[in-house]
């Protein structure tokens, strides 16, 4: 149940395979004679600069996929100098896991029915050090995840007849969870509301005057997570947003969705090149990051591949793919001639 909670889509999981495809038929043009001895991953976003051309984009209850798994995605965020985008929905404190990243992360939120909440999130964001907000809103509804339902996996987690037979046929995560205790949403559990978290909450009260709120509200960075259409990022960036974050949320919430990289493409021609675009949805490996620079994207989120790499063995695990990763995205930069994020825009051959 726990491969079905992060691999599953909605619907009938069409979407991810169109995210798949779109991403395959983007190539890359080689390059030869290029000195590529120095070959830097080093990108700059809104003012900073990060040692490595992607993060860690946001995701709920990563602790259920490994104990500590918050921990250990923070601790790479410290170490390799890469933002950490915190969920709302997050396994740990929003303040604890800021302070595990050393400073580098990123606080995504969700607006609830619950204003009081949502705005004492953005305070608790503002009060431990976040400068920058990814608010999140492709979520009008939450949609129908069929493999979650057919396992009666829930957030928070609960216990049935069938999730415990599933979970004593995986005896080495099941110790480690009685060791550590069942994941629970910690933001809500340490909020003085004492407000539950309802993962089918609905979401669809976020408007442009909310937005117009929210931006007077947050006084660092704020991007918009999951837009899709041009006329919205182009309105969003006359509203005072500094990034727009294109996500189809890996095709968890429209499964009719266009793929992700055809989006990340129609956004960049809308709003020329001075706006950064942040992107995710169907990154799996080296060239997938660089393709999504080639498209346009300023900068690239890593979101399922981390946590299959904890559930395979915990952070050593997770440290050995980002290894893995570092040095085949230097690879593939080398092959087509690029010695920086910046020289990848033009380096696209037929898509």
């Amino acid at each position: 149940m726990i491969v079905d909670f992060i691999a599953g889509g909605t619907g009938a999981e069409t979407g991810e395979i169109r995210n798949r495809a779109a991403l395959d038929a983007v190539t890359l043009q080689a390059r030869a004679l290029v000195n590529v001895e120095t070959v830097s991953l080093e990108t700059e976003l809104l003012g900073e600069r990060w040692r490595r051309p992607y993060g860690i984009a946001p995701m709920g209850m990563c602790d259920v996929v490994w104990p500590g798994a918050d921990a250990a995605l923070s601790a790479e965020a410290a170490a390799r100098c890469m933002p950490h985008a915190v969920s709302t929905a997050a396994s740990t404190p929003l303040e604890q896991t800021f302070a595990d990243a050393g400073g580098n992360a990123w606080f995504q939120l969700y607006a609830g029915e619950d204003d009081a909440l949502t705005f004492e999130f953005v305070s608790r964001a503002r009060d431990a050090g976040y400068r920058m907000l990814l608010f999140t809103v492709d979520t009008p509804r939450h949609s129908r995840r069929t493999r979650d339902l057919e396992n009666g996996f829930a957030v928070p987690f609960r216990w049935s007849p069938r999730t415990l037979a599933d979970v004593l046929t995986h005896p080495r995560w099941a110790l480690a969870m009685l060791q550590n205790g069942t994941p629970r949403p910690m933001n809500y559990e340490t909020s003085p509301t004492c407000r539950a978290f309802a993962r089918y909450e609905s979401r669809g009260r976020s408007d442009w005057a909310f937005l117009d709120r929210l931006r007077a509200a947050w006084p660092g960075k704020l991007a918009i997570k999951g837009v899709h259409h041009p006329d919205d990022a182009k309105w969003m960036i006359a509203a005072g947003v500094d990034a727009i974050y294109v996500s189809n949320h890996g095709a968890r919430q429209l499964d009719a969705t266009r793929g992700s990289i055809d989006i990340l493409t129609d956004l960049r021609n809308a709003v020329g090149n001075d706006t950064p675009l942040i992107f995710d949805s169907g990154i799996r490996s080296a060239d997938d990051v660089v393709r999504a620079y080639v498209r346009g994207a300023s900068f690239v989120m890593l979101g399922r591949p981390l946590l299959y790499a904890l559930g395979a063995g915990g952070p050593r695990r997770l440290a050995t793919m980002l290894d893995m990763l570092d040095e085949d995205i230097r690879s593939v930069m080398a092959q087509i001639g690029a010695l920086r994020t910046a020289d990848l825009p033009d380096r696209g051959g037929a898509c």
